[in-house]
């Protein structure tokens, strides 16, 4: 076989395995949303009337349209966070986590410097610290697991909760209103808060951001020696350390970079849509990411439009809870729908993916194992 025809034999492979996934993550996402609405009638909802209500309401004007953008931006970045450790077979449940701590960070600049510095230099400097805040946690969890072996699945889980009480403490001592009644901080100074960018609509540079920092996460993975470095580690830790590749060194690496985007997404929420940090507010948005980066297959620039999807179900969701007595967890039926069926896509589509390997090499005249 020549190399034109090699060429030609991998190009329809690599075309086939991405009609592939996106066959059947179309295909699970359809069946999610068909099982889940099934199901309204439990909740004393019609489901054609539901359906009726989330397109018409969340489409009905300019601003419930931005409320999709307001919710995808910072999904777009947890969601990345876990994308990204995961291409080193690494996983990253502390999002939420990491998220709270650029959140702190970025409240914490912004009411530090607010109307005594240029508004855009007091943006870039809370953008820094929040970028590092997460980088910090994400880099102690890396560092954990490098030093140690530790299990990061459960040192990122429960750093979470550590940092939720450090953010009550702050709450309740330092970072508090000037009143003292309240969990929460003072709000920030409008020269503080990231600009609207769609006029009609509370949508801030927070989606820009986003959406730079999945391109740029792509980036990274796939047209970067350090990308290719982390993905080889992922997929062989021991062929990565014979060629050469620390993989304790890429643990850290990726982890830093999952916790400075799981930060970002703290000063997306914090200067772009509450301008104050308060406390138990997004309680969920680690969780999901996970979902989303699940639903992208971890592809950094399939996680944009999966994270649009979950913030249609959230802004749809809400919608038909004030149209309907269905209850606030419609949204999370939705979701969870969804994705239970996303991860049986992955069951068939390994199976098939190894029936097919199988046939290839009977043909070819090898041995089946």
């Amino acid at each position: 076989m020549d190399k034109r025809e090699q060429r030609k034999k991998l190009s329809f492979t690599n075309t086939q395995s991405i009609f592939d996934v996106l066959f059947w993550t179309a295909l699970a996402i359809i069946l999610g949303l068909v099982a889940s609405f099934i199901f309204l009638p439990l909740l004393g909802v019609n489901p054609f009337y539901a359906v009726s209500v989330m397109f018409s309401e969340t489409f009905s004007s300019t601003f419930n349209m931005g409320n999709i953008l307001i919710k995808t931006a910072p999904l777009i970045l947890t969601g990345l966070a876990f994308a990204f450790t995961y291409k080193a077979n690494l996983y990253n449940i502390g999002a939420q986590g990491q998220f709270y701590a650029g959140c702190i960070c970025a409240s914490t600049v912004s009411l530090s410097l607010g109307g005594k510095m240029p508004g855009f230099v007091v943006i870039l400097f809370s953008l820094i610290a929040a970028v590092l805040g997460g980088a910090i946690i994400g880099l102690i969890i890396g560092f954990l697991k490098a030093k140690f072996n530790a299990n990061e699945f459960l040192i990122s889980m429960m750093s979470t909760y550590v940092i939720q009480y450090v953010m009550q403490l702050l709450l309740r001592t330092l970072l508090q209103e000037s009143k003292h009644e309240y969990l929460k901080t003072d709000y920030l100074d409008k020269s503080t808060w990231l600009p609207k960018i769609l006029p009609g609509t509370s949508v801030s540079l927070g989606i820009v951001f986003s959406v730079l920092t999945a391109i740029i996460a792509w980036y990274i993975l796939y047209r970067t020696s350090m990308g290719y470095r982390i993905r080889v580690t992922g997929l062989n830790q021991d062929a990565a350390r014979m060629s050469g590749i620390a993989p304790r060194r890429q643990y850290m690496i990726a982890f830093a970079i999952s916790g400075a985007m799981a930060g970002l997404a703290g000063l997306v929420e914090v200067n772009g849509m509450q301008h104050m940090l308060l406390t138990g507010f997004d309680t969920q948005i680690g969780s999901y990411g996970i979902g989303i980066a699940i639903l992208a297959n971890a592809n950094p620039l399939a996680v944009i439009p999966a994270a649009l999807l979950f913030g249609f179900l959230q802004v749809g969701g809400t919608a038909l809870g004030h149209a309907s007595d269905a209850p606030a967890s419609v949204i999370d039926l939705l979701q969870g729908f969804v994705m239970l069926f996303v991860l049986m896509s992955f069951f068939f589509r390994r199976k098939i993916e190894l029936d097919r390997l199988k046939k290839k090499k009977v043909q070819e005249g090898g041995e089946v194992a």
